[in-house]
């Protein structure tokens, strides 16, 4: 096995430590020394590094109690570290409870923090905790995101041990398919630790600090994708081994022996799962790491997603039973009940077994009794016989009213037909050619994957798209059925609650339509619908296009965006 170092991954824990890209920083460092040396003249400024002007920064005299924008209250101080804090807060407008990232506005990392946080709110992407808002008020700089009460750091849950074959899948499934995503469109994490993933208690993994945690702790790399695949690799090999893949002890785990290298997760502890162990080297291989078998590495998380596609799915465990305890008759059951103990000459105790009870009802008065019971049940039957029948009788003889007709009327009865599933052939984004919002991801709308969702940009001030005159006809989704059908029902997920939303049809005879009155069929009222909308029609409506129109947007959870989308459509006939 090759020797590996630390220089890719992070190995240090909140306290300090290597950072995730040591190598990258230093060489950085280098070249601004390098920089400096040439451009040595009179009128020439050093250069400074991150490391030196946070030192000199100090953090903001913040405590518990302190608000900020008159919104957010400071409740519990987190991390506390190179001049900048994190506190768990509650926003008191929306009554929730928050994170917040504080920072002086002087401070060198201020302005790339805000842009990184900026970015990965425009992802809007659920498999990562959202920025909910990323604002500079006079000397501070601050950035608010999602509180999730109901999850687990990663740390915490391997503390107690390694995860199971099929919770280790679902961990590097779910987080390399997520990174894949985020580097689509241009971020990146750098510092991908147990303590930046959650896992909630649906079994969900969720990743926090997507680019902010990075650009407050300034890391930086010239290969952000190889960065993170390495990560995912390392939080693998973690969850199968409860060890951290590098000789260094971190993130509350034992690292592995000094002078033996990386060696395989299945090597490392009995009964891992062959295919997870062999794909946590291929993701590990990056730095020197060889595989147990000839396959090629992967660099990117998205070659890590697709080898993890690529594997036989991992199934969950069965669920054992335990054998239900045999019944325990009481003292009183067992005839012993109120007995007082007997002593013999050897000092052992006897039970005296308590007499039988006499049989019931053997005197000539139970007897009587008994046959008197008897016959007030026989009579109370035959006269309930006879009146049912006298019923009956009576029944029949109504004319044109039997039971037989009765019968045949009801079978032939017309029943309401079953809705199925339509089939969507296509759909398009209702916006202006000219000014589209997210053209690219309406097939998500339609790809019958709740994880993914055509997402609205961000529009502040108004709910209505900004109040903007291109969009005073609002937006949404265009749905194409390939023909001229029967539209009984419409089902939408929306990406969040609170939008405003009707539901129109196109002529069965139109084609292409592009313009608000091309949708003259109302299928649904304009109204402010939850996280979902569920229409019955009355009646059937024949069309081949129809549209779900949003007029007005949710707030995004800051103090004047609004920003809104759909996630699902399902159109029955």
């Amino acid at each position: 096995m090759a020797d590996r170092s630390t220089a890719a991954v992070d190995v240090a824990d909140s306290s300090g430590g290597e950072p995730l890209t040591a190598k990258a920083d230093k060489a950085t460092t280098d070249e601004a020394k390098a920089q400096q040396a040439s451009n040595n003249t009179e009128t020439a400024r050093p250069v400074e590094t991150d490391k030196s002007a946070s030192a000199d920064t100090s953090p903001p005299e913040l405590h518990s109690g302190h608000k900020l924008a008159r919104r957010y209250r400071l409740e519990e101080c987190v991390t506390r570290l190179d001049g900048f804090s994190s506190w768990r807060a509650v926003d008191e407008k929306l009554r929730r409870a928050v994170g917040v990232h504080v920072l002086p506005a002087d401070h060198p990392r201020a302005r790339p923090v805000l842009a990184a946080a900026r970015s990965a709110a425009l992802l809007g992407d659920p498999r990562f905790v959202q920025v909910l808002d990323a604002v500079e008020d006079n000397d501070l700089v601050y950035v608010v995101h999602e509180w999730i009460s109901d999850a687990t750091e990663l740390t915490t849950v391997l503390a107690t041990g390694a995860l199971e074959p099929h919770d280790a899948y679902q961990l590097v499934s779910q987080v390399s398919q997520a990174m894949a995503s985020a580097h689509r469109e241009g971020l990146s994490h750098l510092r991908l630790t147990p303590s930046s993933v959650l896992r909630t208690e649906s079994g969900q993994y969720r990743i926090r600090g997507l680019a902010v945690m990075a650009a407050l702790r300034g890391i930086s790399t010239p290969q952000p994708q190889r960065t993170d695949t390495e990560a995912i690799g390392a939080l693998l090999y973690a969850a199968l081994t409860q060890r951290w893949p590098y000789e260094s002890d971190a993130h509350g785990l034992a690292g592995l022996p000094k002078g033996v290298g990386l060696i395989a997760p299945d090597q490392v502890r009995a009964g891992v799962h062959r295919g997870l162990s062999e794909l946590a080297m291929r993701a590990l291989v990056n730095d020197g790491a060889t595989a147990s078998r000839q396959e090629l590495p992967c660099t990117t998380p998205e070659e890590l997603a697709a080898a993890v596609a690529e594997m036989p799915r991992v199934r969950p465990p069965e669920p054992s039973f335990t054998a239900t305890p045999a019944y325990q008759r009481t003292t009183y059951q067992q005839g012993a009940y109120a007995q007082p103990p007997a002593r013999g000459g050897n000092g052992a105790v006897r039970l005296t077994p308590a007499p039988p009870p006499p049989p019931p009802l053997q005197s000539r008065a139970g007897r009587a009794l008994k046959w008197a019971v008897s016959s007030l049940l026989i009579a109370a039957i035959g006269l309930g016989s006879w009146q049912l029948a006298d019923i009956l009788i009576k029944e029949e003889s109504k004319p044109g009213d039997s039971g037989h007709n009765q019968s045949e009327k009801d079978d032939d009865r017309p029943r309401k037909p079953a809705h199925k599933p339509l089939h969507l052939a296509d759909a398009t984004e209702f916006s202006p050619l000219d000014a589209p919002l997210a053209a690219e991801k309406v097939s998500a709308a339609i790809d019958q994957q709740p994880g993914t969702a055509w997402v609205t940009k961000r529009y502040e001030g108004y709910a209505n798209f900004g109040n903007l005159k291109n969009r005073s006809d609002g937006s949404g989704i265009v749905v194409d059925l390939g023909s001229a059908k029967n539209v009984a029902g419409v089902q939408v997920d929306f990406y969040a609650p609170g939008q405003k939303v009707e539901v129109l049809a196109a002529d069965p005879a139109a084609a292409s339509p592009a313009a608000l009155a091309d949708f003259p069929q109302e299928l649904t009222k304009l109204k402010t619908a939850d996280s979902k909308l569920d229409a019955t029609l009355d009646k059937p409506v024949r069309t081949r296009y129809v549209l779900i129109h949003i007029t007005e947007l949710p707030s995004d959870g800051s103090a004047d965006g609004y920003r809104g989308g759909i996630s699902e459509i399902k159109i029955t006939g």
